[in-house]
């Protein structure tokens, strides 16, 4: 079945009624300095504490590894990931129960993950703007009344400038509805159209149970919003936008992703069309990394957002919403992290390699020191990010420990008997001990850049394969429901086909808190038997337990 079709048929499936009038919001949450949210610490997770090494005469007193280890990934993964969070100081709890203070090594990913995608974007036409933190609350009331389901839970202002305010302010929890007052008032004509805009910002979910970068109350990302003169033109957009987040995750971030369609339960309220890539996560769960939507006409509706065709007949626009946020880094974290901590795509890394000199004489710290920063020269004219760590504080061992909680790619050493032969040393973060390293590395600038490139290559696509390795090992095809109820209690995926209905999707998670990830686009060859009904299946579906 060609992709138009289905499409064509999901949103015949999930064509929105129009909703009672006496439709209501939920009660919005106010937002208020005492309001908590559950599941939280209100301070960085304690890891176990690590014995630290022992002191002796020639390391001067100083500890030569990490004081305090993380939990074991196989022991406890959800502290495992919190510890790698704290110790990679990737982020930190803010003072307000489930949000996170983004530390400047984990803001540096952030940032990687902008430049590439940002690129992307404007290589695609779409430019940047930026819309209001604050929607008036009629405007999500609005929405509502024409899309059945879009009922968010809300953080509000009430008062401003000490005065109550005449109408409640919503703080942005996304931005569909005030990009449709906005458009309705850029659109007029078809030459308006396409209009492809995109804006990076920070968004509030009044999240009951949150995890750093993954669940969060406030959380950046980017959301892209276009309108165009057809169903076809935004079909078109929504599935091109889901394309740029796979290549993205698979290509850049190592991170082995099922591109797909959601059923509808599962789509965006809203939507005709709601489109993602399921990622596995080192405990097998299920990782919604990015999504894409085709929204058809269902906003422009509510806002009055028309345009004069060429004929001279207004029309409502075609519209698409998708976006990618800083759960892509808990991905990342939670599909490459091990024992010793997070482990960096060369790509998406903010230090590709770090310097360390062995300095075990004071005589030998000149020589040491020149050769490091000749090296450092030529690994950055070469365009390598790389860090010379020459603090005199801690051991050479200590350091080995830290960048790799920290996931650097690679690790240079440089001491007195490398400078004789103007040799190096480089280490794999990806590879343990003496498997990763390689002796007699040349200084001298082409031999050096050279094996520096396919060092970081060969790194990039071993941490592909490995994840990807690990995913195919854990799908398993299922042809019952009682496979498929097994197939998750044991934490894996489950891939069978699906013809069942709404209720049966319900059952299904209700019985066994596994969700419908997706109908995958690469569709292993039919005939396909729905595992549910035992009745034909156009399609296999996904089934796992998600973060």
């Amino acid at each position: 079945m060609n992709n138009s079709i289905r499409c064509a048929q999901q949103a015949k499936s999930c064509a929105f009624k129009p909703v009672r009038t006496s439709l209501t919001l939920p009660r919005p949450r106010i937002l208020t300095a005492s309001s908590s949210v559950s599941d939280v610490p209100s301070s960085v997770p304690k890891s176990k504490p690590q014995k630290s090494s022992s002191s002796s005469p020639s390391n001067g007193g100083k500890s030569t590894g990490i004081e305090d280890a993380i939990t074991p990934k196989s022991e406890d993964f959800s502290r495992w990931y919190l510890d790698l969070v704290a110790k990679a100081q990737l982020a930190d709890y803010g003072p307000v129960r489930g949000t996170m203070v983004i530390r400047p090594y984990g803001y540096a990913i952030w940032e990687a993950i902008q430049s590439h995608l940002d690129q992307r974007f404007k290589e695609t036409g779409h430019e940047n703007a930026y819309f209001p933190q604050l929607i008036p609350l009629s405007f999500i009331a609005k929405e509502a009344q024409h899309v059945e389901g879009f009922a968010p839970e809300l953080a509000l202002v009430t008062k401003g400038g000490g005065k109550d305010l005449e109408e409640p302010l919503v703080v942005r929890p996304t931005s569909e509805t005030v990009v449709n007052h906005m458009f309705a008032q850029w659109v007029q004509s078809y030459r308006d159209l396409p209009l492809l805009l995109n804006q990076w910002c920070n968004v509030h979910r009044w999240e009951m149970r949150t995890r750093p970068f993954v669940r969060t109350l406030e959380f950046l990302w980017q959301e892209g919003h276009t309108a165009h003169a057809s169903a076809e033109e935004a079909e078109e957009e929504a599935r091109r936008m889901l394309d740029i987040y796979a290549d993205f995750a698979i290509n850049v971030a190592a991170m082995p992703v099922v591109p797909g369609r959601k059923s509808r339960i599962e789509s965006f309220a809203g939507a005709n069309c709601t489109y993602t890539i399921e990622a596995m996560m080192g405990d097998r769960r299920a990782l919604q990394a990015g999504t894409s939507h085709n929204l058809g006409t269902n906003f422009a509706k509510a806002f009055g957002t028309q345009y004069l065709d060429q004929a001279g007949v207004q029309q409502f626009v075609h519209q698409t919403s998708w976006g990618v946020s800083t759960r892509m880094i808990g991905g990342i974290i939670m599909t490459h992290g091990d024992e010793k901590g997070l482990r960096m795509p060369p790509k998406l890394a903010p230090i590709q390699a770090v310097l360390i000199p062995i300095i075990k004489k004071e005589t030998d710290r000149e020589p040491v020191m020149a050769a490091i920063a000749k090296l450092e020269a030529t690994a950055k004219s070469a365009g390598f990010r790389v860090k010379v760590d020459a603090d005199t504080r801690q051991t050479p061992g200590w350091k080995y420990n830290h960048w790799e909680m920290k996931g650097v790619p690679v690790r240079i050493e440089v001491g007195p008997k490398d400078v004789e032969t103007n040799t190096c040393v480089t280490a794999r973060r990806d590879k343990p001990g003496k498997e990763g390293k390689v002796f007699g590395v040349p200084m001298e600038a082409e031999g050096f850049t050279t094996h520096m490139k396919t060092l970081l290559d060969e790194i990039q696509a071993s941490l592909l394969a490995e994840a990807h390795e690990f995913r195919n090992a854990n799908i398993v095809d299922v042809k019952s429901y009682e496979e498929l109820k097994a197939a998750v209690a044991e934490g894996k995926w489950a891939r069978g086909g699906w013809a069942a209905s709404d209720d049966d999707e319900r059952k299904v998670k209700e019985e066994t808190q596994a969700t419908l990830r997706c109908f995958p686009f690469e569709q292993p060859a039919g005939p396909h038997i729905c595992f549910m009904t035992g009745a034909p299946a156009q399609e296999v579906a996904i089934f796992a337990k998600s973060y």
